[in-house]
């Protein structure tokens, strides 16, 4: 029985870890707007296990994901007829109209959605 115990113990400690999460502090932006405190995925080079993401579930606030998952062909209808460039860390991104970048899923570079 404790060996069982044990077993199951790691198991969902596995299962934690590969799933983790972080607190994220209530902050206020540039343009004075609150965002209220909230939970997230820890930081990773992927969007496929964040909680905004198609096919997902905030499991505090139970809302559903709506962007696209990187590499899907929904990821080309973000920053449509826009240079999308890859930044040094793998993100991509194209300049919008205020001169910053915005972020978009990743879409690979080889291949095209025509």
């Amino acid at each position: 029985m404790k060996k069982t115990l044990f077993t199951l113990a790691v198991l969902l400690g596995a299962v934690t870890l590969s799933n983790a999460q972080v607190y994220q502090s209530g902050y206020t932006k540039s343009n004075g707007t609150y965002v209220e405190g909230h939970y997230k995925s820890t930081r990773n080079s992927t969007n496929t296990d964040n909680y905004s993401t198609q096919g997902n579930t905030n499991p505090y606030s139970g809302s559903t994901g709506y962007k696209a998952r990187d590499y899907s062909q929904d990821a080309y209808n973000y920053g449509s007829g826009k240079n999308v460039q890859t930044g040094s860390r793998g993100g991509q991104y194209y300049i919008n109209s205020n001169n910053n970048k915005t972020y978009v899923p990743k879409r690979s570079t080889t291949t095209y959605p025509y």
